[in-house]
């Protein structure tokens, strides 16, 4: 099974911006989806944003609904997550994953997703 691949974290000033991208294996299936989570330091792995493949359909988390936006290249099997007015808070471990069947009532929650990438460390310094 290909799984998905994270690039683009780093160190970025608070309030500065970072745009992570997700090389995902391209597959096709109802319901297929895409999520962002993120694990800090001594935390329990959270879910960041999602975005349903066929409709679009994007949801957020609280925490970074007005700074973050989850889009997708189709041509290219590529996801984005555009971060802006980065806070210290921010700072994680980010995990693109995979998932089809996911019903909506279901996206935010890391079992519904059976695919997963390595990681890529954002850090937000204050």
């Amino acid at each position: 099974q290909v799984q998905p691949v994270e690039s683009g974290g780093g160190l970025v000033q608070t309030g500065g911006s970072l745009r992570l991208s997700c090389a995902t294996s391209g597959r096709t299936g109802s319901h297929y989806t895409i999520g962002w989570f993120r694990q800090a330091p001594g935390k329990e792995r959270e879910f960041v944003a999602a975005i349903r493949w066929s409709a679009r359909t994007t949801r957020y988390a609280d925490s970074v609904k007005g700074r973050f936006a989850i889009s997708r290249d189709s041509a290219k099997n590529l996801v984005y997550l555009q971060m802006s007015s980065l806070k210290p808070d921010d700072t994680a471990v980010y995990y693109c994953a995979e998932g089809t069947g996911i019903i909506l009532s279901s996206i935010e929650y890391h079992s519904s997703y059976n695919s997963w990438g390595q990681g890529t460390q954002v850090t937000v310094s204050s």
